[in-house]
């Protein structure tokens, strides 16, 4: 049967959410005539409506557990939808337990027990996001994955008034979080020895970051809280040379837009599992990132930049290692 009226389900957090976009691309261009809707959550509400991959979009997915009214409402909903076929791409617990409101006789594509297009592989936990949604679109029959289209996320930022060049800086991340986050100075240290200057990007959470981080880099540029929504930062990203930050959403939102992005994984995220897409990104991990040196950071960042952005931020590389035998080894 072809599938005309199609649910995805997509619920957060923001990095998981840019990192969904392959898939969101791969279904459309799977069921191209299909009404699809998504269900999300509250935050991701303007951005996936500008979307070019749904028809409808409805937030309100997740609930709490205890208001037994909202939980009845949205099975209700779900219920009404008249879905043929699901695509959970949360692959939660909470996502799973949603059939029972579409319908057990709907054809549904996650790990839910009795779905009729069931992701159980052993290795799926262990995947990174986009080969593990890719792994269970084919299950579902999907086998073509364009490149998806980003026009539409990055916003003109020429009216921002900032120079020419210039570099991201992302230093916030969940505030339940906190080993997740490279100090403060040490990003401040970082700015201090790159010839470009630093923009530093996030939410109002990250206000007071970018406060000690120009109190010693005057330099650097703040445009976090209200002044970074997605759209702008999609653009900054379009325009920066590189940018460098902790294991958090406006992150993953560089890489997603083809920024060379350096990601900063601590001892809280799987970076083989978690880290950032895109066709140029690297991945600095420590067992403490309190304990992180500035040096080996501007070290990982020159060996993966381009010759000429890595000329521009005025990053040395380190000569290459003597081959084996030679007497300066």
């Amino acid at each position: 049967m072809t599938a005309r009226r199609i649910l995805v389900i997509r619920l957060g957090a923001f990095g998981d959410f840019m990192q969904t976009f392959p898939a969101f691309a791969a279904i459309r261009a799977h069921h191209p005539g299909a009404h699809i809707t998504l269900l999300t959550t509250q935050p991701f509400l303007a951005l996936a409506e500008a979307a070019p991959w749904f028809d409808e979009v409805w937030s309100g997915g997740r609930p709490a557990w205890r208001d037994i009214g909202a939980v009845l409402r949205l099975l209700q909903r779900l219920r009404g939808g008249r879905f043929d076929r699901v695509y959970d791409l949360q692959t939660s617990r909470r996502s799973s337990a949603y059939r029972l409101g579409v319908g057990r006789g709907v054809e549904w594509s996650g790990i839910a027990r009795g779905a009729s297009h069931r992701h159980d592989t052993p290795q799926r936990t262990r995947l990174l996001t986009l080969p593990r949604q890719q792994e269970q679109l084919r299950i579902a029959g999907i086998t073509r994955f364009p490149t998806p289209e980003l026009d539409w996320l990055a916003a003109d930022v020429a009216g921002l008034g900032l120079p020419e060049r210039f570099w991201l800086m992302v230093p916030g991340a969940s505030a339940r979080a906190p080993e997740k986050r490279w100090p403060a100075a040490r990003y401040a240290e970082l700015a201090a020895g790159i010839a470009l200057p630093a923009v530093v990007v996030g939410g109002p959470a990250e206000r007071e970051l970018a406060g000690q981080i120009r109190a010693i880099v005057p330099g650097a540029i703040d445009l976090t809280g209200d002044r970074s929504p997605a759209p702008i930062l999609a653009g900054l990203a379009r325009r920066a040379a590189f940018a460098v930050g902790n294991d958090t959403g406006p992150l993953h939102l560089a890489a997603t837009m083809g920024c060379p992005t350096l990601a900063l994984f601590g001892p809280r995220s799987d970076a083989t599992i978690h880290r950032p897409p895109g066709p140029s990104t690297a991945v600095l991990a420590a067992p403490d990132l309190g304990q992180l040196d500035v040096g080996e950071v501007r070290a990982a960042l020159a060996a993966f930049l381009p010759a000429e952005t890595r000329e521009a931020a005025g990053l040395p590389v380190a000569p290459p290692a003597s081959p084996p035998g030679d007497p300066g080894a």
